[in-house]
């Protein structure tokens, strides 16, 4: 049975930290569904989980529990480019909600992630976000244009309408498109982790599935990588969907994070993938 509300509590105080945040600014008329990457040729091979019950928008959270695939233990690392509908000045001022150098660590490790992105972060960094995008080792996901909740009392974030919902996801695969963001990916993750049936209702015409995690790193607002990387060495499982984030303001330690995890897993047999090739393997294909 899907829970009605899932949180982590350590986004929590992210949470708190974006309350003071207005508007999402997205009232404009929604563009039609996004089966996102209906577009391209690869659509039909795009992996996504069966609508839930009633019709429901589906809800991953982790893969197979099992290390007898072919090449070994799957983990996927994913990681949330966080940043709000009005954090614009602060951007201006010089906060970074971007981390080149964590993509870059990423890279050189040769690791596959998945990076769910709000439309404002691709507004802000349309350069970083195509490069990502564009890059085969990368996909990108839906993380909302404004990064507010999708439910009441979600750690103190602003709320999103039941009837504008629908158009703050659409509105953030705009963003992506005009950051020049090809084929992003029809996953999406709630603001805060929070999501009630209203929301997984009003999201279905999307087509989108949404993505969760199992493993809570806690890297947001972390000073200590050490706890950080133990904590998430500690809960990985087979099939384990791990949340991190890309904003090096809010998590400026998980580039050190991953230069560390990254390493001790595969020498425990751990395979990283993409989200999208663990929702493959739940679907029973490899």
């Amino acid at each position: 049975m899907i829970t009605l509300v899932r949180r982590a509590a350590v986004l929590g105080v992210l949470g708190a930290a974006l309350a003071a945040c207005g508007t999402t600014g997205a009232e404009q008329t929604p563009r039609p569904a996004p089966s996102v990457p209906a577009a391209s040729p690869s659509a039909s091979r795009t992996p996504t989980l069966a609508p839930g019950p009633a019709g429901l928008t589906p809800v991953f959270e982790h893969g197979p529990r099992t290390d007898g695939t072919p090449d070994g233990k799957l983990v996927a690392l994913t990681f949330d480019a966080d940043m709000t509908a009005d954090q614009g000045p602060r951007a201006a001022s010089g906060e970074r909600f971007d981390n080149p150098r964590l993509i870059a660590a990423l890279r050189q490790l040769k690791v596959p992630a998945t990076v769910f992105m709000t439309g404002r972060w691709a507004e802000e960094y349309p350069d970083e976000a195509r490069s990502i995008g564009r890059d085969p080792r990368f996909e990108i996901a839906n993380h909302s244009y404004s990064h507010y909740a999708y439910t009441d009392d979600c750690y103190g974030l602003p709320t999103v309408s039941e009837d504008r919902m629908r158009a703050d996801l659409e509105r953030a695969y705009t963003a992506f498109e005009k950051a020049g963001v090809p084929n992003p990916m029809p996953y999406f993750r709630f603001p805060g982790g929070c999501y009630d049936r209203a929301a997984l209702k009003e999201l279905s015409a999307t087509g989108v599935t949404a993505v969760q995690w199992d493993v809570v790193s806690g890297d947001a607002f972390a000073t200590d990588a050490d706890a950080v990387t133990r904590q998430v060495l500690d809960e990985v499982r087979p099939g384990s969907v791990v949340v991190l984030h890309c904003t090096r303001s809010a998590a400026p330690v998980t580039e050190e994070v991953v230069r560390t995890v990254v390493p001790e897993l595969r020498r425990q047999g751990y395979r990283f993938v993409k989200v999208s090739e663990l929702i493959d393997a739940a679907n029973g294909r490899h």
